[in-house]
């Protein structure tokens, strides 16, 4: 099995090679790689103790930043390495202000590649967010003697180490590494049913990623000169599907004030065609003409902020096979959040349904009418944002869980 393993990893990077040839994301994963091995040079001695972070993309590094951040805390003198294997994780992390000494992609798990890069420096601690395994580099890790841990880990029937041909990948796991951290009970009883009893129930980080945000200063220039006080629907991480809604909500009620943030800037040209009278953030000036119904948001990095200055959220990827996008980041701020039913791998939507904080739908048009009539019932749109800002607050705070529990496990180690 391990070579099996081997050869669908060989596989998968000859067919990432060949799709780079015509896909521009794919390919700066491929370029960006070849300085993995340098950057770290540069940035770390063998002297150096490490602490690990490895995040699929940019969702990951959100859900696992609270842990790293009390890791930092605890142990203020190890170095911080943050790796992706997305390209939309990379690029939006090293362009911003970050904790970490050096962030760069993992190297394909291949096991020379990979001896080699985890030789480079010693790692105390690696963790790994969600479920993004490579069992190369945990194997390589664990000749290391460093202590990996998996943090809101969230296991579902369809992974292949759950089923009954998986026990390869299972025993993988439970050979290399020391602690999961589960987001639900159901993925903590998974791991039980599979042996993986080095396991526990946590929560999901992300909440505490999201509670951070209130704390910050979340203004962004021009949004409230837009909005002048008017009900306003963003629009965040959108398709085709929550732009189709966008446009039948505009043409019921030209009162309503909507931003929409797609979730790729490619689609901007797109959107300026279906809205040819909308504004873009990007060309904003002092003094612009407010009188506009419709604002694109054509820059990164703003839409957790312009929640902030919603009334009603219609979040993306519910309607499209890719999958939901980040709830959390609205609810945050006590307003109602709708969404596609196409959410399996978000267990957190099902909460907010129940919490009443949030809806999902299975048509376009009938999320528009529901959103519509919220709009004009300003008592239960307030008590369905009151909810969906108390579901927040209700989760545990999962970050300090993990850092108690691996400061216990530590001790254990020292001590045996």
């Amino acid at each position: 099995m391990n070579t099996l393993y081997s050869i669908s990893v060989s596989l998968m990077i000859f067919g990432m090679k060949i799709l780079a040839l015509f896909n521009a994301k794919i390919k700066k994963g491929i370029s960006g790689r070849k300085q993995s091995l340098n950057l770290v040079n540069s940035a770390f001695s063998k002297s150096d103790k490490i602490i690990w972070m490895h995040a699929a993309s940019l969702g990951e590094y959100e859900q696992g930043l609270p842990v790293l951040q009390k890791l930092k805390e605890k142990f203020p003198k190890h170095k911080i390495l943050i790796t992706f294997f997305s390209p939309s994780g990379y690029e939006n992390v090293v362009k911003k202000n970050h904790i970490a000494d050096a962030v760069c992609y993992l190297p394909f798990d291949k096991k020379n590649k990979i001896r080699e890069f985890v030789s480079q420096f010693k790692t105390d601690i690696f963790f790994t967010v969600k479920y993004d395994f490579w069992y190369h580099l945990l194997a390589e890790l664990k000749k290391q003697n460093t202590k990996i841990y998996v943090v809101s880990a969230l296991f579902y029937p369809k992974q292949i180490f759950i089923k009954s041909y998986g026990k390869w990948f299972v025993n993988q796991l439970k050979q290399n590494v020391n602690h999961f951290f589960h987001q639900t009970k159901s993925s903590f009883d998974l791991a039980q049913k599979i042996g993986l009893t080095n396991s526990s129930i946590s929560g999901d980080t992300r909440f505490d990623r999201v509670r951070q945000n209130l704390e910050r200063d979340n203004f962004v220039e021009f949004i409230a000169e837009f909005k002048q006080e008017k009900p306003t629907v963003v629009f965040g991480s959108s398709w085709e599907t929550e732009e189709r809604i966008a446009k039948i909500l505009n043409q019921k009620n030209k009162e309503l004030k909507l931003i929409i943030a797609p979730h790729d800037l490619k689609r901007t040209a797109h959107l300026q065609r279906i809205f040819p009278d909308a504004l873009l953030y990007s060309q904003l000036i002092s003094g612009f003409n407010s009188n506009s119904e419709i604002l694109i948001i054509d820059s990164i990095g703003l839409l957790s902020k312009i929640y902030f200055y919603a009334d009603l959220a219609v979040v993306g990827g519910g309607f499209h096979s890719a999958g939901l996008h980040n709830i959390l980041e609205a609810a945050v701020f006590g307003i109602p959040v709708l969404f596609g039913n196409q959410y399996k791998k978000n267990p957190e939507a099902d909460e907010l349904i129940k919490q009443n904080g949030g809806k999902s739908f299975a048509d376009e048009n009938a999320l528009a009418d529901f959103a519509s009539q919220l709009l004009n019932e300003s008592t239960n749109l307030k008590n369905m944002g009151e909810n969906a800002r108390n579901f927040i607050f209700s989760q545990p705070n999962a970050a300090e869980i993990v850092i108690n529990k691996v400061m216990e496990l530590w001790s254990y180690e020292v001590m045996k």
